[in-house]
């Protein structure tokens, strides 16, 4: 039937020409943006995929930048304990010419002006050493204490849940009186602390175990040791000390277990000091259920001012005195002393700096793959978009000119009345 009411052929026709301009707007916003996910219109439970991957590359690289932070705190830390050792080096250099006995009264004096004028250096070298308000040399974040410098090395969170798993050891055999500064071999007491001793951890995750060995002897203090567990297993697991009840703790997100080895193969009685059972037998976990840990570390702060008891240079304080051979002598065994405990303490820093080198090459591969995943979900393939571009542009002449066509169909109606 001809009609001039109703053209169902450029009906159909423009059907056919909206539908293709709607499929060319989605393939020009594609290209103009890149994505083939730009909203949650397009794909709404990729979308919210997505999302949730872009704040989590954010979030990596806020931890990134607090990394960048306390890796510059502890290399202005480094770069203020090198200082404080050259200046204990040429403290080293006039104790010893003062042990001379050849000295007269006047020379002595000089000596002792330009060795007091060096040791007071030290102080403000190591309270000018602060990056971001930081200062890891001047016992203001001393680790231990209430302002101890803590770092994000993830963006997961490390609290809810339970605490994870703790293992608390027997008390010390200085219980109460003990502090973290305090030797591993007072500690022990009888238990006697080899060359080769290790505390080994055996740390156990979704059915893979790990084991760590930390290195220990009786002249390392007791805070060194909990330093070495954090950095030893790569923060997996922590150590506390206690000085009130004398007792050494853990704590991990993950199940661990603790012994002392004398070797790389033989089990070591410790009296439950480092694993909380007496004999050889292996440790026991006081398991709070997974989910707890931690999502930081502490860097380890001291304190090189003169004089602190406990820390590096606690020797090297105002009553050395030069002026004397015999006071030049003991002046420089004590000098000797600190340079020892500094470059300990300096090595330490070194070892945290690497560590934090680590972890931010960690995080920057992490951060490169989840945004690798996330656009394989929602980039477009620019190449096949570009190809379907002039498919449905030919498509789009082609349905106007059909429309076009149909729309001069009802004319044939005028031929009917000439």
């Amino acid at each position: 039937m001809t009609s001039v009411n109703t053209n169902y052929g450029a009906l159909i026709a423009l059907q056919s020409l909206n539908q293709t301009n709607r499929e060319l707007a989605g393939v020009q916003n594609r290209v103009n943006t890149g994505l083939k996910v730009a909203s949650a219109a397009d794909n709404g439970a990729i979308f919210a995929i997505a999302e949730g991957q872009r704040t989590r590359i954010a979030a990596l690289g806020t931890v990134q930048n607090g990394i960048d932070r306390a890796t510059s705190a502890v290399d202005v830390a480094l770069s203020a304990g090198e200082a404080i050792g050259d200046i204990l080096k040429q403290l080293k250099e006039k104790a010893v010419a003062a042990q001379a006995t050849d000295l007269s009264t006047d020379q002595r004096a000089a000596l002792h002006a330009d060795f007091d004028a060096l040791r007071t250096q030290i102080n403000q070298i190591a309270n000018a050493a602060t990056f971001n308000g930081a200062n890891l040399v001047n016992g203001t974040n001393l680790t231990g204490g209430g302002n101890d410098y803590s770092v994000l090395t993830s963006d997961a969170s490390g609290g809810g849940g339970s605490s994870g798993y703790t293992l608390d050891g027997v008390a010390g055999t200085v219980n109460g009186v003990l502090s973290a500064s305090g030797t591993l071999a007072s500690f022990v007491g009888a238990v006697t602390l080899d060359a080769d001793d290790a505390v080994r951890f055996s740390v156990t995750t979704g059915g893979v175990t790990s084991t760590f060995d930390v290195a220990v002897a009786g002249t390392d203090t007791i805070q060194e040791y909990l330093d070495a567990v954090s950095t030893g297993t790569s923060g997996r697991v922590t150590a506390s000390y206690d000085d009130t009840t004398g007792v050494i703790s853990y704590n991990s997100a993950e199940a661990f277990t603790v012994r002392l080895y004398g070797d790389a193969t033989t089990a070591k009685d410790d009296d439950g000091y480092f694993d909380s059972t007496t004999d050889a037998t292996g440790a026991t976990l006081a398991a709070g259920g997974g989910g707890g840990g931690t999502n930081s570390i502490n860097v380890s702060g001291f304190d090189f001012r003169l004089g602190t008891s406990g820390q590096a240079l606690a020797t090297v304080t105002g009553a050395l005195d030069v002026s004397t051979a015999g006071g030049a002598s003991a002046a420089s065994t004590a000098i000797d002393t600190a340079i020892t405990a500094l470059n300990k303490d300096l090595a330490k820093l070194g070892s945290q700096s690497k560590a934090l080198e680590v972890q931010k090459t960690f995080l920057g591969k992490l951060s490169d793959s989840i945004e690798a995943g996330l656009g394989n979900l929602v980039d477009a393939d620019l190449a096949k978009e570009s190809a379907r571009l002039q498919s449905l542009q030919v498509k789009q002449q082609l349905g106007a000119q059909a429309l076009s066509i149909a729309n001069q169909a009802p004319s044939i109606v005028l031929s009917f009345f000439r």
